[in-house]
């Protein structure tokens, strides 16, 4: 892991020489921590999902493991106090190879984020290629109902793409079919403006973004300054030395907001899911 710390010590000092400025002088997604507001939230249609298929997934509130409830509520804990201190509204969750588990990360710290009553959460699924949010939930394309890429090809409202899959304060934008230009995509228009849609819900919510592994295209550099920052997600015994040698130059480009360890060896509480900034 020497390589992705020495990465996030990096980051961590320019944080602490860039604080001042990111209060001052906010950027066009500028964010203040996440407060209960007076506004009533919105209230999103309803997405039929499946429970016999959230627990084969191993979503959160199927899990019945004690140690891997904690585990997340640790990391939110910890993710929450980082974003609060940095006032950060918004992240992207990847991984360096595909199966290193980021797609499971961003739903069930969206999930456990969610069950804090101070917080709202967006959870968007920007994987573009490899969509896997909606699967994870037991929704498919068969259901008839629209996904981020009928929005992103003009098809579909903002209205119409952002679903509660009825897990109070939380709020998903699925995508059920593949987009092959997904960096392009990325920087155009129709994205910027579903940016803008979700930044101005009250009350403010923090916005997840689940994109691709960062080794397998160049979609999380290009989506990159659109987010605040990123949390990388490794898996333990998966990820090589030569992948994070790799992805070293990247990362040092980001703000990270940590790194979680995924697939531990270890089976104490205390070490089943781990996490460092």
């Amino acid at each position: 892991m020497s390589i992705i710390e020495e990465a996030v010590r990096k980051r961590a000092g320019q944080y602490g020489r860039r604080a001042t400025d990111t209060i001052a002088q906010p950027r066009v997604h500028g964010r203040t921590p996440p407060t209960v507001e007076a506004a009533p939230a919105r209230q999103f249609k309803t997405l039929a999902v499946d429970p016999t298929v959230m627990e084969r997934s191993c979503l959160l509130p199927a899990v019945s493991d004690p140690a891997a409830v904690r585990a997340y509520k640790i990391l939110r804990t910890r993710v929450l106090r980082r974003l609060e201190a940095q006032q950060w509204r918004s992240f992207g969750v990847t991984s360096l190879a595909p199966g290193d588990g980021k797609t499971l990360t961003s739903i069930n710290l969206a999930i456990s984020l969610a069950q804090n009553v101070n917080v709202w959460v967006f959870l968007v699924d920007l994987d573009l290629r490899r969509s896997q949010v909606a699967k994870s939930f037991g929704v498919s394309a068969a259901n008839g109902e629209p996904g981020l890429s009928d929005y992103l090809l003009g098809d579909a409202s903002v209205d119409d793409i952002i679903y509660s899959p009825g897990i109070e304060r939380l709020a998903i934008v699925p995508n059920f079919h593949p987009i092959e230009d997904s960096s392009e995509t990325l920087m155009g228009p129709r994205t910027m403006e579903l940016l803008q849609a979700l930044e101005r819900e009250t009350p403010r919510r923090i916005i997840i973004f689940d994109l691709p592994p960062l080794l397998s295209s160049d979609d999380v550099l290009a989506f990159a300054p659109q987010m605040d920052c990123t949390l990388l997600v490794v898996a333990e015994g998966v990820t090589g030395r030569a992948q994070l040698e790799a992805a070293k130059e990247t990362l040092s480009e980001m703000n990270l907001l940590g790194v979680v360890l995924n697939r531990s060896a270890e089976t104490s509480e205390r070490d089943y899911y781990g996490y460092s900034y």
